[in-house]
């Protein structure tokens, strides 16, 4: 018979009870460390995760500032901004980014260079920051885009002012432009005053003033939903726009002196002497600034880069060029300031040589002026004065001298990247070339040609300078800037004046006779620009100039038709008018015009016509500008 195992009840209570126990011990602990949590959670974490969590729902949204316009001196606009409508995207509201994108070109046709150009502002900025990945919507695609919003979580239509120049290129060469901020730029700003905005000024008026023009940034505070999407504004700092610009220029006579250049390359530069009020600043050919505003295509961008006739080049202020006979007033003016006689004549056969030399140096009349004094000389242009003047002073001299009314030198203009032109001297030559100077360089520099650069720029100021009898004023393109301030639209102003940069100590006596032989230029039969001074209602006083662009050998003879168009010579002008009260100071130069007489003369003499009678030389029967006859005719 089998016998029953009897159970030890006390030994399984026992180890029930054990269990239980254990079982108690875990919970609490676990009890507790839930506690614990929660405890650090809401008591000794609360102010982090209750910023996080604000943070979650409130955004704090950058409000860009308008960007100042730009007025000429009469008011009208130059550049200003527009409303257009922009496809932005908030990255760290996407979770896939490829994927939306992909949506969104379904709705909206996005271009491989859009999405290229997105994707690398992503990577360069904050993921808390709106990206533009598409600009200027049309309505259809802003309809597309709001009926499809519930779709694109992170995508956004923004309504937001783009920069625009209504007079396209007329006025590139002066305003630049703006354009959206590469990463170069991107590295270099304070990124905190940026904050919102895509453009920055890249050239021009737009570049060197762009602290006054952009303003200060704003902010929203938005509660957001669980979508990311704006509830409400909570609170809202409002931005502070840039300043207004006015400049100097007169848009009318910008426009109108481009139109007289008919087409040519060259330059025209027009400046009030007293002031040095920039009045026209034109640089001939032009390009479209508003197709460089949000990134010009590769295509469009190298067929202007490749142009032969370089319309990406200000020629106003970076061509430099050898001033040639334009020069022939102030090297008569240094004769008479060290004991050259105004009237000491010098016979001129053609030709000019050094002593000791068989080297001819060439006058533009082959067959001389005969008998020739310093009024003759620059009446007539007559080249063997000047290099029997200039081997009388020499290069020291003549570098100090020319140097003193900034001839090669920087005008301080309100540009960025000014070149400084040329005045070359033994000095620079021994440092530059490693040679000595020899006496006939000092011969040719007598007729601004050799080594000598500068630009139309320089060559306005240089004129305006002799307009004053001495008086330097630095040239100004900006005027004044404006502000509207306070509740009340209070308007503050500041007032831009060209400096003061020197005040020769020249006799009055000296000037008189150098800028009456200049008129004697236009006024008398023989000057070399006596067609352009024809019929003149006021005093004009100038001086012609060719500046070689290819070396004639010795005994050659200059024969443009022999030449390619680009092989002939510089056509330039200087002058300034009515003489007894200047108003307008002028250089004109046109690239491979051939003689200033007659490529370069008539440009300028139009010119001063608009300003001062508001007589256009295209239209004689419809005065242009009837505003600009402000003062007498003399």
């Amino acid at each position: 018979m089998e016998q029953l195992e009897l159970k030890d009840y006390l030994r399984e209570t026992n180890l029930i009870h054990a269990r239980l126990v254990a079982l108690m011990i875990i919970l609490g602990v676990l009890t507790s460390i839930l506690i614990l949590r929660v405890w650090y959670l809401q008591i000794y974490q609360f102010q982090r995760f209750n910023v996080l969590s604000t943070d979650n729902r409130v955004r704090l949204i950058p409000v860009p500032p308008v960007r100042g316009q730009i007025y000429d001196r009469n008011g009208k606009v130059l550049a200003e901004n527009i409303p257009v409508f922009t496809l932005e995207i908030l990255p760290s509201e996407v979770a896939d980014l490829d994927a939306l994108l992909d949506d969104i070109a379904k709705i909206v046709e996005v271009s491989p260079h859009e999405i290229s150009k997105f994707k690398s502002q992503v990577q360069a900025r904050p993921d808390f920051e709106l990206q533009i990945l598409k600009l200027n919507l049309n309505e259809e695609e802003v309809a597309r885009l709001v009926v499809n919003q519930h779709r694109f979580v992170g995508a956004h239509v923004q309504a937001r002012l783009q920069r625009y120049y209504p007079y396209g290129g007329e006025l590139v060469h002066v305003l630049g432009y703006v354009g959206r901020i590469n990463q170069r730029e991107l590295e270099s700003i304070d990124r905190k005053r940026y904050k919102g905005t895509e453009y920055i000024g890249k050239l021009g008026i737009e570049a060197k003033y762009e602290d006054f023009l952009l303003g200060e940034v704003g902010f929203e505070q938005v509660e957001t939903n669980a979508h990311g999407r704006i509830v409400r504004t909570i609170d809202r700092d409002p931005p502070i726009s840039g300043q207004d610009i006015y400049l100097n220029i007169d848009a009318d006579l910008q426009v109108k002196a481009r139109q007289y250049l008919e087409g040519r390359r060259g330059s025209v530069v027009a400046i009030e002497p007293d002031t040095g009020a920039v009045l026209a600043f034109v640089s001939n050919p032009v390009y479209d600034p508003n197709k460089f505003v949000n990134g010009i295509d590769h295509r469009s961008y190298n067929a202007l880069r490749d142009d032969i006739n370089r319309p990406l080049l200000n020629r106003a202020l970076n061509g430099r060029y050898a001033p040639g006979s334009t020069i022939k007033g102030l090297v008569s003016l240094a004769g008479l300031q060290n004991g050259w006689s105004s009237n000491a004549v010098v016979t001129c056969p053609g030709y000019f040589q050094l002593k000791g030399s068989s080297h001819r140096y060439r006058c533009w009349n082959r067959g001389g002026h005969g008998p020739t004094n310093m009024l003759e000389s620059i009446m007539q242009s007559c080249d063997v004065f000047y290099y029997q003047l200039a081997n009388f002073l020499g290069i020291d001299k003549l570098h100090e001298f020319l140097n003193r009314f900034g001839v090669g030198q920087q005008t301080g203009i309100d540009l960025i990247g000014e070149p400084s032109g040329l005045m070359p001297s033994r000095e620079w030559k021994q440092r530059v070339r490693k040679n000595p100077w020899y006496p006939g360089e000092t011969v040719i520099t007598g007729i601004g040609q050799g080594y000598m650069l500068t630009t139309p720029l320089q060559l306005a100021s240089v004129t305006g300078t002799l307009a004053n009898r001495g008086r330097r004023i630095e040239p100004r393109l900006v005027s004044r800037l404006t502000r509207v301030v306070g509740a009340e639209g209070e308007v503050q102003s500041q007032q831009l004046n060209g400096r003061v940069l020197d005040a020769l100590d020249i006799d009055v006596a000296d000037f008189d006779q150098v800028i009456e032989a200049m008129q004697a230029v236009l006024s008398n039969p023989r000057g070399t620009a006596r067609r352009a001074g024809l019929d003149a209602q006021y005093s004009i006083a100038g001086k012609t100039g060719t500046a070689q662009v290819v070396a004639i050998a010795q005994g050659a003879e200059y024969d443009e038709s022999k030449l390619s168009e680009f092989q002939k010579d510089h056509a330039l002008f200087v002058a300034f008018a009515p003489v007894e009260k200047p108003r307008i100071a002028v250089s004109v130069i046109v690239e491979n015009g051939g003689s200033g007489s007659a490529a370069a003369a008539p440009v300028a003499r139009k010119v001063m016509d608009y300003y001062l009678l508001g007589i256009d030389a295209d239209q004689p029967a419809q005065p242009a500008v009837a505003a600009h006859n402000t003062g007498s005719a003399n």
